[in-house]
């Protein structure tokens, strides 16, 4: 290993061993077991050799959001045996090319992507693992992305409906400006309602690098980390 890809490794490994305190840290508070706390690591921008660092390090779980880098990525990594997280807006035209390659899509908002993505399912063969994306900003948001409270019931009903899909909980982002704490409770309610009626979706992703201690105390199973382990985003792209 050169004396770059060693000092790589020493930054990656330090962002890690962090983030995991944190996590250790947030879950102490609420008297939660760490291990009811699954890190799925995001490496959006990075390069395939950040990816396999972290699979060395024991990271099982990584994120991305952008199709064509998550395809390319997952392809060049896939003896490593990690678990891909889809955390991006999904296009309706790219959702089964996605189910192809991801393990999980964490972005699911609407029932248009679910025969899609139960298409590229079965073209893979496996089935894949879903998340309802839950909008916590106010209806006329610009941008806003997820779906409206109101209607993950029938979403929900939707991802089970189908074949090769396996509703698995709920995924939401704190609003930008907004406490996390309030945003992160009102989806604690929202999945507390979601489990009334599919009680095996028992997984939330919420919190990220700046507010993953919101997301693990209103209940979080997953944390999406990106810059607080592999540092900025690269200028790229």
């Amino acid at each position: 290993m050169n004396a770059s890809a060693a000092e790589r490794r020493q930054q990656v490994a330090a962002g890690l061993a962090e983030v995991q305190q944190r996590i250790a840290g947030a879950c102490r508070d609420v008297g939660r077991d760490p291990g009811e706390v699954t890190l799925v690591v995001v490496t959006k921008f990075f390069p395939a050799s950040d990816v396999r660092l972290l699979a060395d390090l024991g990271v099982t779980d990584v994120g991305e959001n952008r199709h064509q880098e998550a395809e390319a990525k997952a392809a060049d990594c896939a003896d490593l045996g990690l678990r891909w997280h889809y955390i991006g807006g999904l296009q309706s035209n790219k959702a089964a090319a996605v189910a192809r390659y991801a393990d999980v899509v964490e972005s699911v908002d609407r029932a248009k992507l679910v025969g899609r993505l139960d298409q590229g399912a079965h073209d893979r063969g496996r089935p894949v693992d879903c998340l309802v994306q839950v909008s916590l900003d106010p209806p006329d948001t610009e941008g806003r992305a997820g779906a409206d409270p109101a209607d993950v019931p029938a979403l929900a009903a939707a991802v089970e409906a189908a074949g090769m899909l396996t509703l698995r909980g709920v995924m939401a982002v704190a609003p930008l400006g907004a406490d996390p704490a309030d945003a992160f409770s009102r989806l604690a309610a929202v999945h507390r309602d979601l489990m009334a009626d599919h009680p095996s979706a028992t997984w939330v992703s919420a919190g990220m690098s700046g507010d993953l201690e919101h997301g693990i105390r209103a209940g979080a199973t997953h944390v999406r980390v990106g810059s607080a382990i592999l540092g900025p985003r690269p200028r790229i792209k």
